[in-house]
């Protein structure tokens, strides 16, 4: 071993040389802040997001081939790069240089919004077309598998994918027997009325080809390294940890004789988590480096035999081949293994991890642990004492001394035996989301009966998920062997397993009785497939399969995507050089892709820079006794510890406080912040902050327990129309009822960041911050500093996703910086991690809503009673403005001629909630929706009957008296019917269900009216600065936010229109408080609204003082008509301003005009529901939307079919969960689920209506940021709808008690059968939950 090694890799084609690496550093820091290549972001740390995602080349000397594979740069330790390649985004391409196919063409097909996942997204794509220049859609989709956005909905991100695929022919979405390239949508040719609409959002023809060839090299430096015999093995010490790279087997034996307890690390997916986010800590670490042992691959007499050190990814292939190879008797073990492989994590993951790191590591949920323990397959173990043999079994899995590793010795190799005839191998998981999650639970089953006969000669059961380690069911096993494989054997084999793996209700993770059932419907499972090729091979012996069970058979397999657009052309008279209505590319749609998109935490470090991190109250409600800050004061680089004293008098700001004084409200509550001189240092720092504290109560949680005592914010909100007491009297039915709804993480990718640079002179100071509302950053730094406003920038270039999660807390935690920044007169950076972000910055109000309605036998509800409760967390923030805003839109498309909605914002111990996108109206909606739905259950009819006799037709006044026009509504609604073919689908779903018992598909539809407005004139005003040069060339400002909707791109296409000019000659810079004072929040809908009519009013101001001139030289230039204009002393510059749409609410009459105009849409959508397991995916999804004279249908439909997106995770797939003492426990990707490029419908049609009316808005486009959110819910109901046919059909009662989200858990408790009835329950009360519904 070398002790002075030094590190020798290369980044983008540059050698990269370091002397004294320091161990604990992962690549991901490295690049972004020693080599300042700030395009690969930090989105999670923890290798879950993939917008760190960067290529590793290596070359392999006895095989003389070069590997490229994708990894999480934040879990990468820079020790092991060691002699290999890595290509970050900026090594692609940039607009500097060239720019690659892949980035152009991300840009071109508008997959990118907010920009911040894309680099990721591209490496993502580039490392698998550097494997394979034309590759299969499904090889472009699994490559993505493991990268998160969080804005686009994935449609578009996949259209640039099919650029690069093969050309097949067919969009092979074939769901319902339709192709959609021979006939149509829904099998009838579409006509595309006269040309004035199109299909497409982008020409292909134009793309830069693809060529290989111009691919960076491998540097040949890396290749001679490589091909040198006489290696040694490298150490690098750091201040805390030793890092030993042994490349020999040697080596590694007596590294790890030397240091036992030291854990072994290839991909450091297993280590590297537990270091950074359970504070495990180990002083050593062993990293094997290209040990030729650790990656044999090769058959034996008895099975194949495969190296510790293989990647997951390389065993995925190698499978793969050798079930190709050899007969499928031999192959069962492989077959199953290839299936986990498949789903259970994303490519770099996959890419990184070893299989022996994930067998030795034992994780309880492990995937292939159950499946190679079923095959009884034998570790290969060395030391400096020998080698030996020990079973991959029971007691190794339960880290048995007797059956584990001793210390020193090292997993050289597994052998995983070949099947046998007669014998059977399955696989089964259920994980929360279809791909890149960890199973719910998991199950490796096997068994060998010998001879034809089917009687039992070998049985094996293991279950992940379900213990602290993998669980064998020995015993149940054993009573099974000599039994027939029939029908009797399964019972006996549920009965016995479930008493064997038994599982207390208060189990880590929850979702116990779920657990339980999964435990024996993978056991029935198992039982089917067994049988059913056992009635192939010995037919005279096992009976066939009963109909009815067959469709437990088939998995919910996603097919390739389809879509279609629809929108309406410009008027062919509009001049070609006018942008307005064109589907114009995200302004900086190439810079996201290149990397060279600026966001806040990649500015340069400013000299002499410090580091802020937050303390935060790890109890929920209890009273401060005690904080020690001696230790952490004690640390080197630690310069003070800002607390509640040193703020005294300006602690609070508009009713929010900023840090805790004597008392903490929730878990996250921000206590103290410390300044160090590096984020490494605050961290270790913060940890060392020793609070004492004394537990107050009540603890209230959920909204039950703040209604309990009657813990709310203010008085009640109320709204109300007609006589509903009297028309409760007249009607034929009354029903009453609930529903819950659980609260949404904003989650977007770029977390909490802000940098803030004191000028050092008159108190200046600049702050840069990912906000959506500047003014009100500005406003609070300067109440917080004691300064006037005149002295606080506050400066906004672009913001990585927000949703509405980046206004208040933001301002708190910029407040908190600014002091800190201003007290020593140095520039202070504060970006949140992931979790931290998730802890402290709430999100959307979880909801229960009460409903009771009365209603005529035909579904006419004239009576509606509603009660909304929102859990508002432990400060105010926007929940009164949210219940306001629920209560105003909950009628949603529905005219209730007797209303009485009342709603209260809950005083509750937890993080305070606030803003997100659709702000109240997607709870709000969900209830109204969720009592139509029961309505017509009770009436006999279906809900798209009872939703159609209930909605508004033509003019009609609103519960707040304010006059709308619904004529677009019913024509979205016929629209949507129609494209839908809803009748003819419908009719096949029906068939569908009544032909398989196991498998449901539901089908729903779903109106929208989505009013757009701030319920106040002032708060919509808006204001822009308009600059024209001397050369031409056009400078705009504006007070809007881009934080991915494209506003700057609208606001370019505003000023190109008024000032006739190229777009190419017209520049926006970021948003700042400097050049547009007092400007609105972002958010609404109407950012391009307000501020686009302020940026026409600056630009009508300028072209008439230019008109004379231009009227006199027409054929002259910009340049031209610039310089005349200066030479007659004309202003080149104009502010513009809009004051705001006239709107008001009065809450004491209960009536108002609070918004300017209405979105109205219809969503319908298509599921398959697996009720053997709780599984659903989405089919097709059918949007018609009424947008006006969209501005950019580019941008419009991404809009649409993000937030689509966005609420179908809402409605059926994320949860938060709160331990029974407020502690949040889903605090990054690995524990929270929001969708990913596996859960998008496999088929998507998305169509505007023609502009049908004039409005004083903008052009007469609309604002769509928001509404296209509730449609998500048509996938909700669309389950529902299946869940009812299944419950149907089990002769289960009535309504179903409805909760939001439809999970796997609920979908599969709520399809009750013989397994649901077969577990045990325990009393609620007899233990307590790991978890508490808020």
């Amino acid at each position: 071993m070398d002790p002075a090694s030094l590190l020798l890799f290369y980044v983008n084609g540059r050698k990269v040389i370091e002397k004294n690496v320091d161990p604990e550093t992962m690549l991901l820091p490295y690049l972004r802040k020693n080599l300042r290549l700030t395009g690969t972001k930090y989105g999670c740390g923890g290798g879950g997001c993939g917008a760190c995602t960067v290529m590793i080349s290596q070359y392999n000397s006895r095989t003389k081939k070069i590997r490229h594979y994708p990894v999480n740069a934040c879990l990468t330790p820079i020790c092991s790069l060691h002699g290999t390649a890595v290509t970050t985004v900026e090594g692609i391409g940039s607009t500097k240089t060239r720019i690659h196919p892949i980035q152009e063409r991300i840009a071109k097909c508008h997959g990118t919004q907010c920009g911040f996942c894309t680099p990721g997204m591209v490496m993502s794509m580039y490392t698998l077309l550097r494997n394979h220049p034309e590759p299969t859609l499904d090889q472009l989709t699994d490559a993505l598998d493991g990268n998160l956005c969080r804005c686009t909905g994935y449609r578009p991100i996949i259209e640039t994918c099919k650029t690069f695929c093969k050309p097949s022919g067919c969009c092979q979405s074939k769901e319902n027997g339709v192709c959609c390239l021979d006939q149509g949508v829904n099998g009838l040719p579409e006509l595309e009325e006269e040309n004035k609409t199109s299909t497409v959002l982008f020409s292909d023809v134009e793309f830069l080809p693809l060529d290989p060839t111009q691919e960076l090299i491998f540097p040949p430096e890396l290749m001679i390294m490589a091909e040198k015999q006489q290696q040694k093995g490298r150490v690098f010490s750091g201040a805390r940890m030793m890092w030993i790279s042994p490349v020999t087997l040697k080596e590694l034996l007596e590294a790890k004789f030397k240091y036992p307890q030291a854990p072994v690390v290839m991909g450091n997916t297993s280590v590297g988590p537990e270091m950074k986010f359970k504070g495990v800590f180990h002083p050593v670490i062993i990293s094997p480096d290209r040990i030729e042992e650790l990656n044999v691959r090769k058959h034996t007499y008895n099975g194949l035999t495969l190296g510790a050190g293989l990647s997951l990814a390389q065993v995925k292939d190698i499978l793969a081949d050798v079930v190709q190879e050899l007969p499928e008797e031999k192959t069962q073990t492989y077959r199953a293994l290839l299936k986990h492989l498949r789903t259970l994590a994303g490519q770099q993951i996959k890419s990184m991890a070893s299989l022996g790191g994930h067998i030795v590591s034992r994780h309880f949920d492990s995937d292939l642990n159950p499946l190679l323990a079923v095959a009884n397959c034998t570790l290969n173990l060395q030391s400096k004492e020998g080698e030996r043999q020990i079973p991959l079994n029971e007691q190794f899995l339960s880290k048995c001394p007797s059956g584990d590793l001793k210390p020193q010795e090292i997993l050289v190799s597994v052998n995983i035996p070949y099947s046998r005839k007669w014998e059977f191998v399955s696989a089964f998981r259920q994980a929360p989301r279809r791909r890149n999650a960890l199973a719910i639970v998991n199950s490796g089953m096997r068994v060998f009966f010998g001879e034809e006969g089917g009687i039992i000669k070998e049985l094996s059961i293991l279950y992940g998920g379900v213990g602290p380690t993998t669980i064998c069911a020995k015993n149940s096993c054993l009573k099974l062997i000599g039994r027939p494989w029939n029908e009797e054997m399964l019972d006996a084999a549920c009965r016995l397993v479930l008493d064997e793996v038994s599982l207390p209700g208060w189990a880590p993770g929850g979702k116990v009785e779920f657990k339980r059932t999964l435990i024996i419907s993978f056991l029935f499972r198992f039982y089917l497939e067994v049988s059913q090729i056992l009635k192939r091979m010995d037919p005279a012996h096992c009976p066939s399969l009963p109909d009815k069970y067959e469709s437990a058979l088939e998995y919910l397999h996603s097919r390739h995507h389809g879509q279609t657009l629809n929108y309406q052309n410009v008027n062919p008279r509009q001049i070609p050089q006018d942008p307005i209505g064109r589907p114009l590319m995200h302004m900086s749609g190439i810079k996201h892709a290149t990397g060279e998109a600026i966001y806040c935490d990649d500015m340069p470090a400013v000299d002499r820079e410090l580091f802020l991190t937050f303390v935060t109250s790890s109890r929920a409600h209890a009273k401060i006794v005690s904080i020690d800050l001696s230790e952490a004061l004690s640390l080197p680089g630690v310069l003070d510890i800002v607390t509640a004293e040193h703020l005294k008098d300006v602690n609070s700001f508009a009713g929010e406080t900023l840090l805790a004084m004597d008392e903490v409200f929730c878990v996250g509550h921000l206590v103290c912040a410390v300044v160090a001189d590096s984020e490494i240092q605050a961290r270790r720092a913060a940890k060392q902050v020793k609070i004492v504290y004394q537990d107050l109560k009540p603890l209230i949680l959920t909204v039950e327990d703040a209604i309990q005592h009657k813990s709310f914010f203010e008085q009640e909100r109320k709204l109300e129309c007609g006589n509903v007491d009297e028309a409760f009297k007249v009607v034929d039915q009354i029903l009453e009822g609930e529903i819950s709804m659980g609260g949404q993480e904003h989650f977007y990718m770029e977390t909490q960041s802000m940098l803030v640079v004191p000028k050092g002179e008159d108190q200046e100071m600049d702050i840069y911050v990912s906000t959506q509302f500047p003014r009100y950053i500005q406003e609070i730094v300067a109440s917080t500093l004691k300064l006037p406003a005149n002295k606080v920038m506050c400066h906004v270039r672009r913001v990585g996703g927000a949703f509405g999660g980046k206004v208040i807390k933001t301002a708190v935690l910029a407040a908190i910086t600014a002091f800190a920044a201003s007290k020593h007169g140095r520039a202070v950076r504060c970006i949140l991690e992931r979790g931290e972000d998730m802890l402290i910055t709430g999100g959307r109000h979880p909801y229960l809503g009460k409903y009771k309605a009365g209603f005529m036998n035909d579904g006419r509800i004239l009576a509606l009673e509603m009660e909304h409760y929102c859990n508002a967390g432990s400060s105010l923030d926007e929940s009164l403005l949210v219940i306001e805003m629920g209560l105003l839109k909950m009628d949603n498309g529905y005219k209730f001629p007797n209303l009485r909605c009342r709603g209260w914002a809950c005083r509750t111990n937890l993080p305070s909630n606030t803003s997100f996108r659709g702000f109240g109206f997607p709870q709000a909606g969900l209830i109204t929706e969720s009592c139509i739905t029961e309505v017509a259950a009770k009436c006999g009819l279906s809900p798209e009957q009872v939703r159609t006799i209930n909605m508004y037709k033509g003019i009609d006044r609103t519960p707040f008296n304010q006059e709308i026009n619904a004529t677009c509504l019913i024509q979205c609604w016929r629209e949507c019917m129609a494209k839908s073919s809803f009748s003819v689908r419908r009719a096949a779903v029906d068939k569908f269900n009544t032909e398989n018992y196991w498998k449901k598909k539901g089908l729903a539809i779903v109106p929208l009216k989505y009013p757009v407005g701030l319920g106040s004139t002032s708060v919509g005003q808006a204001a822009a600065l308009v600059h024209i040069y001397l050369d031409g060339s056009a400078l705009i400002t504006h007070g809007g936010i881009e934080m991915g909707q494209g506003v700057h791109t609208k606001m370019i296409q505003v000023a190109s229109r008024e000032l006739k000019m190229p777009v190419s000659n017209i520049h926006l810079r970021g948003t700042s408080t400097e050049t547009v004072p007092n400007t609105s929040v972002s958010g609404g809908s109407v950012v391009a609204d307000l501020n686009g009519l302020a940026v026409k009013d600056a630009c009508q101001a300028l072209m008439k003082r230019l008109e004379p001139l231009i009227n006199k030289n027409p054929g002259g230039t910009w340049k031209d008509w610039a310089q005349t204009a200066f030479d007659e002393s004309i202003s080149l510059s104009a502010v513009g301003y809009f004051r705001g749409y006239e709107s008001y609410m009065d809450w004491e009459k209960g009536e108002g005009h609070p918004f300017e105009y209405l979105v109205y849409g219809a969503a319908c959508s298509e599921v398959e529901i697996d009720c053997l397991t709780g599984d659903h995916k989405n089919i097709r999804t059918d949007i018609v939307m009424d947008v006006g004279s969209s501005i950019n249908p580019a941008l419009d439909i991404g809009q649409i079919e993000g937030a689509f997106i966005q609420g179908m995770g809402l409605y059926t797939q994320e949860e938060l969960h709160y331990s029974p003492q407020g502690v949040l426990y889903t605090r990054g990707p690995s524990q929270y689920k929001i969708p990913a490029i596996c859960d998008i419908p496999t088929e998507m049609h998305i169509s505007f209506l023609p502009p049908s009316e004039y409005s004083n808005t903008l052009y007469s486009s609309k604002g769509l940021g928001e509404s296209g959110l509730f449609l998500g819910c048509s996938v909700y109901f669309a389950i529902h709808d299946a869940v009812t046919a299944a419950r149907q059909e089990r002769g289960l009662p009535g309504p179903w008690q409805l909760t939001s989200p439809l999970t796997p858990e609920m979908i599969r408790m709520a399809c009750e059968d013989k397994f649901t009835k077969m577990i045990p329950r325990d009393e609620p009360g007899s233990y307590v939950p790991w978890n508490v519904s808020v």
